[in-house]
């Protein structure tokens, strides 16, 4: 292979029709279903599929077959299949991995950006979408495309993008089912939506946390009352939902107390942290207000909490009006989104069930209790590499970014990862990506680093090109 073709395709693509694409990308409000009740009829995710699909179709790719695949009443998802290079038989087929479905804009952002409007400025593409996970197929095709320019080779491929992933990915078991006999034997996954620690190195996610989430409703009134009325006379329905957030959560300390929502940390995992924290890594970049410390001192202590340790987060209310029209009434509810991070080999169900339990038995003045919308995914630890995947590693990374490879667990979920291996269990992971500190996915001002962007895709090239010699 001519790595110098391989590098030039890929940075030639991606400085012209790629970026070019994403950025009209960028435009399509493809919200998740979670955040678009009316998804289907508003037709943005489909748009996004056709957008992605067009460019696609233009890639120099033989053989391939491109589909957008659309079950009755689930989100669409755009399949790129490629046939495997001449002369490798390895048997197996490679998937990489990507998302098309989008978060909100969440808020105002700063001057002169905008959620829907692509903006370049200093090596960054902003806009929603743009580094989650928009960029993934654009990565993956150009990957391929440049192997077969610069003759490199690769096995069977699918380049799999679904539209439901900021939701939980709820359609994709079913997809992945309704797939089963067109993906095949896996035995690669690269998968292209995590963060790493900087914009110097490869970086590999070894482990992500699950999740579990439901609305949680205390009622104690048909209709609000007068304070002066009431209060001392009926409970408050917030101080009886901190009673029952206290049975999960000690409030001091963040530590979440049922015991179905902790694991035993292994042992590869605490020296992985070790090591990148001992050589400066894992530095989150937050927006910490002024004067705020974070959770604890210890690093290394820090950063477990953050990958294998459960945590609740309160993501939004309802029952409470606003600041400016609260008069001095007793208010009939309270209501909470409640969302669990859960270390990566919990066991979801077990952890939701255990959760349900204690907020809805023997309540506090026999308040009535509502549970809503609940549901939960499991996380994913990584195999251990095989010997040709960690040499390969160690290559690319030397090679491509002149720094050795670091490992990291992260804190978000993938549901994607967890369906595999249990589907493939002797399937090798890649799990990588160009964002990093302050890339503000989730929040105003997402943007997606071009330069690291260039890297990761060559170094997904040269990772198939590699895998095919097996």
């Amino acid at each position: 292979m001519d790595q110098r073709l391989l590098r030039e395709t890929i940075q030639d693509t991606w400085r012209t029709s790629a970026l070019a694409s994403l950025s009209e990308f960028v435009t399509i409000p493809a919200l998740s279903p979670a955040f678009d009740a009316l998804w289907a009829s508003n037709g943005h995710l489909h748009a996004a599929v056709e957008h992605v699909r067009a460019w696609l179709a233009a890639r120099e790719l033989p053989g391939a077959e491109l589909e957008a695949v659309k079950l009755p009443g689930r989100t669409p998802l755009l399949l790129l299949e490629i046939p495997a290079s001449a002369g490798v038989a390895t048997g197996e087929t490679v998937v990489l991995y990507g998302h098309l479905d989008k978060q909100p804009a969440a808020g105002e952002w700063s001057p002169g950006l905008d959620p829907w409007t692509p903006v370049l400025k200093d090596g960054r593409l902003y806009g929603r979408g743009a580094g989650d996970d928009g960029y993934a197929g654009y990565a993956a095709a150009t990957a391929l495309e440049a192997l077969h320019r610069a003759g490199g080779r690769h096995a069977r491929t699918v380049v799999l993008l679904e539209t439901g992933e900021e939701s939980g990915s709820p359609d994709l078991a079913a997809y992945l089912d309704h797939l089963r006999d067109r993906i095949g034997p896996v035995g690669l996954v690269v998968c292209l939506d995590v963060a790493g620690g900087d914009y110097e190195r490869l970086w590999l996610a070894t482990s992500l946390r699950g999740i579990a989430f439901l609305d949680l409703t205390v009622r104690v009134l048909d209709a609000g009352v007068h304070s002066g009325h009431s209060s001392g006379l009926v409970p408050s329905s917030f101080r009886v939902i901190r009673q029952l957030l206290d049975r999960i959560e000690d409030s001091r300390t963040g530590e979440v107390l049922l015991p179905e929502l902790s694991v035993e940390i292994p042992e590869d995992r605490l020296a992985e942290v070790r090591q990148a924290v001992a050589e400066g890594g894992l530095r989150p970049e937050l927006p910490l207000t002024e004067g705020v410390r974070l959770a604890g001192d210890d690093p290394v202590e820090l950063v477990l909490n953050n990958t294998w340790r459960a945590t609740l987060s309160v993501t939004g209310a309802s029952g409470l009006p606003s600041l400016e029209d609260a008069g001095n009434v007793l208010r009939p509810f309270t209501g909470l989104k409640l969302s669990f991070r859960l270390p990566p080999t919990a066991d979801s169900a077990v952890a939701l069930r255990a959760v349900v339990d204690a907020l809805t038995t023997d309540v506090p003045y026999q308040a009535k209790v509502e549970i809503g919308r609940a549901a939960a995914a499991s996380g994913w630890n990584a195999p251990k590499l095989a010997p040709w995947l960690a040499a390969t590693l160690d290559q690319v990374s030397a090679e491509v970014f002149g720094q050795p490879w670091r490992a990291l667990g992260l804190g978000g979920t993938i549901p994607f990862l967890g369906l595999f291996a249990e589907t493939y269990p002797d399937a090798q992971f890649v799990v990588t990506g160009p964002r990093g500190p302050g890339n503000n996915a989730h929040v105003p001002d997402e943007w997606l680093h071009l330069a690291q962007t260039e890297r990761v895709t060559e170094a997904v090239a040269r990772i198939l090109h590699a895998h095919a010699g097996e």
